[in-house]
């Protein structure tokens, strides 16, 4: 039986990966980064950016915009918390296989067969929070399946919920619901990277001291298992633990639909990915760093592993 976990475990392994970052292969230098501590880096003025520019535009010919891949690596086991800020105020909430209804200190509160709706009405009052796990199924909300656990917050005879799962699972799901999942597989493993760095800039940054981020439009897209397949599996898995980094940071890798969207929403960043650009560039033949390369100039790739202690 897993026992529940506040914030504070999820902050301490996270603050313990470290990144295996090489040498990038571009000359210039990207402005959309976070550092890992939460430090924000701040924008550049508008002669940097003209001095960029200008640096690109003469050592273009000669210049390299594909990012070097960091050598193999262990996996790191992160967990991410996802606020589902739709669900209703009062969800149905249960499972497709048996579940448990835990306290904070891992004492069962109820449990019930695949199905069954767990009874929030019927919960002791001054009760704080609430675990809901499956072993062997996943767990639903307002009939929406999602992995991992679920963390009830209690409060004025509502529910808050909070997602708990791996960061791998998330960044499949993101994958699923941010681009078509029959696109070119080189587009959908540069929108893995680029999702899980902007995840992981969160978690070193949350947006709440109970949640990372939200699972709206206003952070990444994210449904749960409805937009996860073998194809967004794939694409995980395949990159799995690669982020952007910059000057030793987590790069806060923002993108949207189109170059004009991204360009209206971001341009004043430095960097941004075009979701149909990255499917194009794909499309003739470049590989996912090289996609990512050309929108996250000065950026490179880099893996987390496990921290020494």
């Amino acid at each position: 039986m897993a026992s529940s976990r506040g914030g504070a475990a999820d902050d301490d392994r996270l603050l313990a990966a470290l990144v295996a970052s090489p040498t990038t292969t571009t000359a210039s230098r990207s402005a959309a980064g976070t550092a890992a501590g939460g430090e924000e880096r701040m924008a550049p003025t508008q002669d940097q950016l003209r001095g960029l520019q200008a640096e690109r535009a003469a050592s273009a010919a000669s210049q390299r915009l594909d990012l070097v891949e960091p050598g193999a690596g262990s996996p790191v086991a992160l967990e991410i918390r996802v606020a589902l800020l739709g669900a209703s105020g009062q969800p149905r909430l249960g499972a497709s296989g048996p579940w448990q209804l835990l306290s904070r200190d891992g004492r069962l509160l109820q449990q019930g067969s695949p199905g069954e709706a767990v009874a929030v009405g019927a919960l002791p009052s001054g009760l704080a929070e609430a675990w809901l796990q499956s072993n062997s199924g996943a767990l639903l909300v307002d009939g929406q399946a999602y992995a991992g656990r679920l963390r009830l917050l209690l409060n004025g005879g509502g529910v808050e919920l909070i997602n708990h799962l791996s960061l791998e699972d998330y960044v499949a799901s993101v994958v699923g619901a941010e681009m078509p999942s029959s696109w070119n597989m080189e587009a959908l493993r540069a929108q893995a990277v680029a999702a899980r760095s902007y995840a992981l800039a969160h978690m070193a940054r949350p947006a709440s001291r109970h949640w990372h981020l939200g699972n709206t439009t206003r952070w990444q897209a994210y449904r749960g298992l409805a937009s996860v397949s073998e194809r967004t599996r794939q694409a995980a898995s395949s990159t799995t633990g690669l982020i952007l980094s910059y000057q030793g940071g987590i790069v806060e890798s923002l993108y949207a639909s189109t170059q004009q969207i991204s360009s209206e929403a971001h341009g004043h960043l430095g960097a941004s990915m075009s979701q149909h650009g990255a499917q194009d560039l794909a499309e003739q033949g470049l590989r996912y760093n090289q996609i990512l390369g050309r929108y996250y100039q000065g950026a490179s790739l880099a893996r987390l592993k496990a921290g020494a202690g």
